[in-house]
């Protein structure tokens, strides 16, 4: 049979929907899961619905956000280990819509791949359901797109979009906060979803193998350890906010300390960060002495062990400790804000001669 009698089909050209099918009914019992008040978590239709009013709000301000995990889905294609990058995947949205004092209601993913494969798929989505159940929202559904041509055998990206809502007058915009707060950092899990196109080249310099034991952390592969994913501050956060402790949040990530602190601060004030408040994690430690990064650097490219920072009036910071460490939360005190002089950075970390590794002094400024 000549190309010109020959009856061409989508899954001739690499597309299969019988495939992306059976995905959905795979998955369905994992939206199931995550199914809270306000939503069925029913996957198949065109649209899905969310009641405000069912899930006990009065006089709700929506609140959404959107994010990706980035290029750390390359260490998960390269270690063949996809069931954690959904968490990240939840984790980047809900995390950011936490820190206005929004509780996440409803999450939707974006999933494409070159070829779909079904295990994978299942372990992408089982991911991103775990990460909706850690944080009380319902995946309530979302889009699967095969594209041959757009990526190759094996990539694929994520993409997620969150809904939450907060009472108006509950608002967390920064505004309150004055001199005389404490700075409190809640613990990360690990280096989380930013950063990792360096990361990558670390370990590309170093020779080292994502399927071989890790260096800095016992009973784990490279891959691993960098895969942890990363950690949702959804039910500490509103329980520590249920008891009006917090003025501001402050999600870690990319841009660090000295770009992320900025956002939440008013006009007039300024925030000092004490790196000697806790230790540098492992896997950080690696990065710092494989790269031999600068002190700035580390502090505007990572998380550096700290996911969340939380400022509360200095009255109430031993309240706010105990209800975040009550909630599973590693709680530090990392640093005070003040009344800033003049044209002086809105964030400054300070690190005493050993704080993160460094033999000497060292000081890292946010550019405003």
């Amino acid at each position: 049979m000549s190309d010109q009698d020959k009856s061409y089909s989508y899954k001739d050209a690499g597309v299969d929907i019988d495939a992306g099918n059976a995905l959905v009914d795979a998955i369905k019992p994992a939206a199931a899961s995550t199914r809270r008040s306000g939503c069925d978590a029913g996957l198949g239709g065109f649209g899905a619905l969310f009641d405000l009013k069912a899930a006990g709000f009065n006089d709700p301000i929506l609140v959404s956000g959107t994010d990706g995990v980035g290029t750390k889905l390359k260490v998960a294609i390269e270690s063949g280990k996809h069931d954690t990058v959904g968490i990240d995947l939840v984790a980047m949205c809900v995390n950011d819509l936490i820190v206005q004092g929004a509780e996440p209601l409803f999450f939707l993913d974006y999933y494409a791949t070159g070829h779909l494969t079904i295990e994978v798929g299942k372990a992408i989505i089982e991911g991103i359901a775990e990460g909706c159940r850690q944080s009380n929202a319902a995946l309530i559904g979302g889009e699967t797109a095969e594209m041959p041509g757009m990526y190759s055998d094996g990539d694929y990206d994520l993409a997620g979009f969150c809904v939450g809502a907060v009472e108006r007058d509950q608002i967390i915009d920064g505004s309150s906060v004055g001199e005389g707060d404490v700075v409190l950092g809640l613990a990360s899990s690990g280096v989380h979803s930013n950063g990792f196109s360096l990361v990558r080249k670390l370990v590309e310099v170093s020779g080292a193998d994502y399927n071989a034991p890790c260096s800095f952390e016992d009973g784990k592969t490279m891959g691993e350890a960098l895969l942890e994913p990363t950690k949702i501050y959804v039910k500490s956060c509103l329980a520590a906010l249920e008891k009006d402790c917090v003025k501001a949040l402050s999600h870690i990530t990319g841009g660090g300390f000295v770009e992320n602190i900025p956002r939440i601060l008013p006009d007039g004030v300024t925030v000092d960060v004490d790196a000697s408040g806790w230790t540098l994690p492992p896997v950080f430690e690696w990065l710092r002495t494989t790269g031999n990064i600068t002190p700035l650097e580390m502090a505007k490219t990572f998380n550096c062990g700290i996911g969340m920072a939380v400022i509360v009036p200095a009255d109430k910071a031993d309240e706010a400790k105990k209800i975040f460490e009550e909630n599973g939360e590693t709680v530090y005190h990392i640093g005070t804000v003040r009344a800033k002089n003049g044209d002086e950075p809105t964030t400054t970390v300070n690190g005493a001669a050993g704080s993160w590794g460094y033999p000497d002094a060292w000081t890292a400024k946010s550019a405003h």
